[in-house]
Parts: structure tokens; C-alpha cells; sequence
């Protein structure tokens, strides 16, 4: 999402809602409402800065698994993130790829790390946004939080357990 991408055309999705983003320059156009933003890099690191009219704000971005996916962290909230450009879709959904398998999806480790704190256990309801998990990585505690509402049906792992980065921590319904 850089300066001189010509006009480019971005289906976003977070969580359930998506929305349609053009991007020109420095400004981007979503739903029919444009906005100066931008996004910078930091050098080799995961860290972007991102700047919303005269709002800064720091963004840390990781790639997901498929092409498009990106895990971010914004404010101390955790978001998946799908972006794909107008032809990506086109082939999605001439290929039956962007079918998705319902309901809510299980929590893994985004990275290695020591599992802290489990705020949760079997049959709990839980909403969208609610901290699940607390991992210590790199000397920084991390919660991770529920990507939707759902119910937790098995609790994989327990304060103290070291994980790596994809290890199931809780299987949601």
C-alpha cells in the first residue's frame, strides 16, 4: 500500500466484514469515502508505520499462510487480515478457492513462546475480541484473542507449556 500503486483495488476482509479499498498515491478510498493515509516500512522488521490523516499509528505486520493473509497488531488488539487485489479474486471465485469452512477457528500460536496465563476452559462462551490466551515471546507478554464468538471446546495447553509457532492452543465451535 504504497505511494504510485496507479489506482489499485483492494477487497479487504476483517473478521466477517469486508470492505472495498482503492488505493492512489497517498490517499485511500473506502466505501466511496477517501482518506490521506500511508504506510511505511521500518527498515528489515515487522514493525510499519501507519498514517492515517494526521493520526500516526504503529502497526505490527506479519504475513499469514496463504497469499494476501497477514496477521496484525494494532493498540494491543491482534486482527487477521485477508487483502487481494481485483484479479486475485477473479481467479478465487472462478476456482471455488475463496470457500472458507464455517464457524469460528481454532487459536494457534502465532510464534514460539511460553504459555502464561489460560483465561479460559472448556465450554466457555467467548465473543469476538476476548483475550483466550496469554504467551510470553521475546520477553513480551502477548494476549491472543478470540477472532469470533464461539464456544471453546477443548483447552490444549497450560500455563508454563512451551509451543511453537502453529501449536494448537484451543479448538473453538
Amino acid at each position: 500500500m504504497r505511494a504510485g500503486t496507479g489506482g489499485m483495488k483492494y477487497f479487504v476482509r476483517v473478521g466477517r466484514d469486508q470492505v472495498e479499498i482503492s488505493i492512489d498515491g497517498e490517499s485511500v478510498s473506502i466505501d466511496g469515502e477517501t482518506i490521506l493515509a500511508r504506510l511505511d516500512d521500518l527498515a528489515a522488521s515487522p514493525l510499519r508505520v501507519l498514517t492515517i490523516g494526521s493520526e500516526v499509528h504503529r502497526l505490527l505486520a506479519r504475513r499469514g499462510e496463504q497469499k494476501g493473509q497477514y496477521q496484525l497488531s494494532l493498540a494491543g488488539y491482534r486482527f487477521d487480515v485477508e487483502a487481494i487485489d481485483e484479479r486475485t479474486r477473479a481467479v478465487r471465485a472462478l476456482s471455488g478457492a475463496s470457500a472458507k469452512p464455517a464457524g469460528p477457528a481454532h487459536l494457534s500460536a502465532p510464534m514460539p513462546g511460553l504459555i502464561v496465563r489460560v483465561s479460559v476452559a472448556a465450554g466457555d462462551h467467548v465473543r469476538a475480541g476476548q483475550g483466550l490466551v496469554v504467551m510470553e515471546a521475546m520477553k513480551m507478554e502477548n494476549e491472543l484473542r478470540a477472532a469470533s464468538a464461539g464456544v471453546i471446546r477443548k483447552v490444549l495447553v497450560t500455563p508454563g507449556s512451551a509451543v511453537e509457532k502453529g501449536t494448537l492452543l484451543l479448538e473453538m465451535e
